[in-house]
């Protein structure tokens, strides 16, 4: 039987999301057409929310620094690595948020590379949308690597 060290877990959190490639990372809002799990791929699998009015296709461009990730632990007790996004803010602006149709009930974080590769995905609950002037923010994002029993 092989396990991973929590040292372990905690090491390639930080290699990957700190120190090497890709350049950036994105957090992308999906709409509720399709539902992200462990085998979805690429961004093409989902429906990213209608761009404007305060959301850029294609997310918010997140740096690889312990500024943007910045939280990471190590826990013997659970035998759990795990890093937290900052927290990521949208404000309307001349309309809502989506620009139109359907609100955004995923969050997801992509890497920067041609095929927009899906490494996590983050449940909002339900369907969100935002009207002009608000915001709209996603709060301690959170990606485990558990080790099981």
């Amino acid at each position: 039987m092989a396990g991973v060290t929590n040292r372990g877990k905690f090491l390639m959190l930080d290699g990957y999301f700190r120190n090497t490639l890709p350049t950036n990372l994105f957090v992308v809002l999906c709409t509720s057409a399709d539902t992200p799990d462990a085998d979805t791929n690429v961004l093409g699998d989902l429906t990213e929310i209608q761009a404007g009015n305060g959301y850029s296709a294609g997310g918010y461009s997140l740096s690889r620094n312990d500024t943007d990730f910045d939280i990471l632990t190590e826990s013997d007790t659970p035998d759990r690595a795990s890093i937290q996004v900052k927290n990521v803010v949208w404000t309307a602006s001349g309309g809502p948020i989506p620009a139109s149709g359907d609100g955004a009930r995923w969050a997801v974080l992509i890497d920067d590379d041609s095929l927009d590769q899906v490494l996590a995905y983050f449940d909002l609950t339900s369907d969100r949308t935002v009207s002009d002037g608000q915001t709209f923010t996603l709060e301690d994002c959170e990606i485990r690597f558990d080790e099981p029993a």
